[in-house]
């Protein structure tokens, strides 16, 4: 809705830190800052309806940055580390059976053992709930959709969303306007492709001099298996089959504790067919031998989808700007080859509350905290990345086979002798740039789901407990529709019906015209529309606040 002159003015807090994204770097930024200086004022808005909700990672998670956060976690009674890593398996995956990788073939930071098999989600409630025992403000079910400036174009806040608008873009019955947040700066941690994010690394120009950031989409599943196909503990790594060569990904299992299995499939996302559906890949995947054993006579408790970034040290947007700085997945720490991006988060989120505090007690404000920037290349973080900084740009270059090999002969010599004999290898193309015209492809034909061990989207959906209020604003956003029946429709034959996990996009027929329908009510906000289509014509926008997902144990 755009703005008019007869709306009512916003009411507005001040704080001396605002922090965007109740995920694990904004609250350990949070409760960083409390640690620091009690006496700080500082909000956390999340834009799902309770914190955790729209969490969603595989997770194995290195207790790195909780053990630096949180000293003396491990004596606490109720925390959400249940399940220590007891085995470490990796599979390649043929068509019809698999191979075992020696684990002593693997570089050493790749091994799991120390780690902790969590649900990400659970660990943010359970940081919220020490966030919050500060004295830190955690405001769920507001949705920070523009951000603030002052006149010399420096960040001084976040205004949420306006709630009870109609579909038509006007005010209806229980219209509220949003809220304003003003503080000293702003933490900007919403996760993979936040749409501030996007617009601060726009108009500051983050970007500049880095390669182009790259994603993934991960797809998991949480089922209850029978108690003798339980492993607690075993974290099992997976790459090959049902995908090709040529197309980068790799999937997992989870045995957490409760007889509880998380089986995930990760697409990079800049594969070239535009026939090919992630979410039916990740269906083909559990039909494997090797797989669909654990889950004879399972039930399948969840469902959830989210973007991954997958570009690493050479992608990393510079992380300050005027009043502010980018933390966790908003900055791209992932560490693709481990698939883990929490600890840095935890990190990151510490690294900056550490400078924004300082300059606070300096008597600083709205100004942009360098110092951040400056730092973070010195810190575990940069050394976390920078070692796996060619394999992404190894297996996207020369394919799964010989990519991974590389890959792993580049991380050793990075472990053992701290030199790459790659150097630092370029991403050259964005994702969306990456997809070729459907001319150039056949069709893939997939099976139908058999309801039992493979389903549709629809009901994986409802697994998910998605919601969005149906009068109102689409909130995923087409800038021209009629480029999109030209390019996206004409040339790539409509990939957005497949490349979206939730069946949000279908291209119907309707007196004779193909007719683009956005069935946005439900979306799991993974972002892969926004950043896959191929003209870039598809904008992510949040919803009302506290819609979407509400993941429980993912």
């Amino acid at each position: 809705m755009s703005e008019q002159q007869d709306l009512p003015e916003r009411e507005s807090m001040e704080f001396d830190v605002v922090i965007v994204g109740a995920g694990p770097a904004g609250l350990s930024a949070a409760i960083r800052l409390k640690q620091i200086d009690p006496e700080l004022s500082v909000v956390v808005l999340e834009k799902g309806s309770e914190v955790g909700a729209h969490i969603l990672s595989g997770a194995v998670v290195d207790p790195i940055g909780i053990d630096r956060l949180l000293p003396g976690w491990r004596d606490e009674a109720g925390h959400p580390f249940k399940t220590p890593v007891t085995a470490d398996h990796f599979l390649f995956l043929g068509p019809a059976g698999s191979i075992r990788l020696p684990n002593f073939l693997m570089p050493p930071l790749m091994d799991n053992h120390g780690n902790y098999i969590v649900s990400l989600g659970n660990v943010c409630r359970w940081l919220g709930e020490k966030a919050e025992g500060l004295g830190v403000e955690i405001y769920p079910g507001f949705a920070a959709t523009e951000v603030l400036y002052n006149d010399e174009g420096a960040v001084i806040g976040v205004a949420t969303g306006d709630m009870g608008v109609e579909k038509n873009g006007e005010p209806g019955p229980n219209f509220t306007r949003g809220m304003e947040l003003l503080g000293k700066y702003v933490l900007i941690g919403e996760g993979v492709r936040g749409s501030l994010a996007k617009q601060l690394i726009a108009r500051f120009a983050l970007s500049n001099d880095r390669d182009p950031q790259k994603y993934g989409i991960g797809l998991k599943e949480l089922w209850q298996v029978r108690p003798e196909h339980h492993k607690p503990g075993l974290v099992q790594h997976s790459f090959g089959w049902p995908l090709g060569f040529g197309t980068g990904g790799g999937s997992f299992l989870y045995h957490l504790e409760d007889n509880m299995v998380a089986v995930g499939f990760v697409l990079h996302l800049n594969y070239k067919n535009p026939y090919l559906s992630p979410f039916e890949e990740f269906q083909r995947f559990k039909t494997h031998p090797s797989i669909a054993a654990t889950f004879e006579g399972a039930k399948r408790l969840g469902y959830g989808a989210r973007a991954i970034t997958e570009g690493g040290y050479q992608s990393v947007p510079k992380l300050s700007f005027p009043g502010g700085a980018l933390i966790g997945c908003s900055a791209g720490l992932v560490n693709v080859p481990r698939i883990k991006g929490s600890h840095n988060a935890v990190l990151s989120g510490m690294l900056a509350a550490d400078n924004i505090a300082a300059a606070i007690a300096s008597g600083r404000a709205n100004d942009e905290p360098v110092e951040i920037e400056n730092a973070w290349r010195a810190t575990d973080i940069g050394t976390d990345l920078k070692r796996v900084r060619n394999v992404k740009p190894l297996w996207s270059k020369y394919g799964t086979l010989f990519g991974i090999a590389l890959g792993g002969l580049d991380m050793w010599t990075n472990q053992l002798f701290g030199f790459s004999l790659f150097g630092t290898m370029k991403h050259t193309k964005t994702d969306a740039q990456s997809l070729e015209p459907a001319a150039k492809h056949k069709k893939i034909d997939y099976p139908r789901p058999d309801g039992v061990l493979t389903f549709d989207r629809l009901s994986s959906v409802f697994l998910s407990n998605t919601n969005h209020e149906e009068n109102e604003p689409v909130h995923l956003k087409v800038g021209d529709m009629t480029l999109q029946k030209a390019s996206e429709l004409g040339i790539y034959a409509g990939p957005s019906t497949r490349y979206c996990p939730a069946g949000v996009y279908e291209w119907v027929e309707a007196n004779g015209e193909e007719t683009y329908v956005i069935n946005a009510q439900n979306c799991v906000h993974c972002k892969t529309c926004d950043i896959k289509d191929p003209n870039q014509n598809i904008n992510w926008v949040p919803p009302q606040g506290g819609e979407g997902p509400v993941y429980q144990n993912m």
